[in-house]
């Protein structure tokens, strides 16, 4: 793979459209290795990572701190207020100087174009960590959760429930590399972007857009949403416009017998998805919590070892 490399620089894992399929099948495979304990011991040893984090996390910091301490290296955490970020340092200068510091750095943030200009002047690896148009971490873990439970996605159908959102993009671009067709129900003013869309059919992935959840679920192996409202902010307007797409029983029950249920969390509970369908059997969201840590543990060893 080499779509994510400079010429002679660093190995980046940005999103999962500039990847070859291969190099992502390595990554997931690895990424259970880590799992199951087949793997080389603290192959990380005496690296640094350093952790932007413009937006809060509980498992995205936590994932990449315990699995970077597990690999035997260690971080820094910088918070919007830790950094001169905060108060108007260009990100280029930012990443010139942590450059200077750490063996990699792993950003969370709103605006795609911060993890452009980072990766455009940092001399070491960088790793998305979410931003407001993709989250291929969590993608990647859940395409390992999927293959732990049920087997490969070939042939598999995806649905996505809700807003058209940063996963949503990460799953159309999973959907294409893994082999599955995705359904993606969504109102007509939060369809997923065109981009990742027309990037997924160009290259033989199955998308099809709805806005009716229960087209979308029928027969599905897989039924995954993300909260409606990102980051604590309050809208009543969009929660009206999502309310018919809520993930309960009844949305399941359409699915096939052996459909999962997962969630990148946290979830709204009531909201897009019911109790009975986060805590009851076809959930698998606790595994995709715990997948983030074993498959950014590949990441972070693809990118530094």
């Amino acid at each position: 793979m080499t779509s994510q490399t400079t010429a002679g620089g660093p190995r980046h894992f940005l999103d999962l459209d500039r990847f070859d399929s291969q190099t992502l099948r390595q990554l997931v495979d690895l990424g259970k290795a880590y799992k199951a304990g087949r793997t080389i011991n603290r192959p990380l040893a005496g690296k640094l990572l350093a952790m932007i984090f413009e937006k809060p996390s509980t498992r995205t910091r936590v994932s990449f701190e315990a699995g970077m301490k597990q690999l035997g290296g260690d971080v820094i955490v910088l918070t919007r207020g830790d950094t001169q970020l905060g108060r108007g340092e260009t990100v280029a200068d930012t990443a010139r100087v942590l450059s200077r510091f750490v063996d990699a750095i792993m950003i969370r943030t709103d605006s795609p174009a911060k993890l452009d200009d980072l990766v455009s002047y940092a001399t070491v690896p960088v790793i998305n960590g979410l931003t407001d148009e993709s989250h291929p971490c969590q993608v990647m873990a859940d395409v390992m959760t999927y293959e732990e439970h049920r087997g490969s996605l070939a042939g598999k159908v995806v649905a996505w429930i809700g807003d058209g959102n940063n996963v949503a993009a990460s799953w159309i671009h999973a959907s294409a590399h893994f082999g599955a067709t995705i359904r993606l129900a969504c109102p007509d003013s939060l369809m997923p972007a065109d981009k990742a869309v027309s990037w997924a059919r160009e290259r033989g992935g199955r998308v099809d857009l709805m806005t009716d959840p229960a087209q979308a679920a029928a027969g599905a192996d897989l039924i995954v949403t993300d909260t409606w409202l990102s980051m604590g902010c309050r809208d009543d307007d969009r929660s009206k416009i999502l309310a018919p797409y809520q993930v309960n029983e009844a949305l399941m029950d359409r699915a096939a017998p052996d459909a999962l249920f997962m969630h990148c969390l946290p979830a709204h509970r009531g909201e897009e998805v019911t109790d009975a369908v986060m805590d009851g059997p076809r959930s698998v969201v606790w595994d995709e919590a715990e997948n983030r840590m074993h498959v950014q543990k590949a990441i972070l060893t693809w990118c530094l070892a």
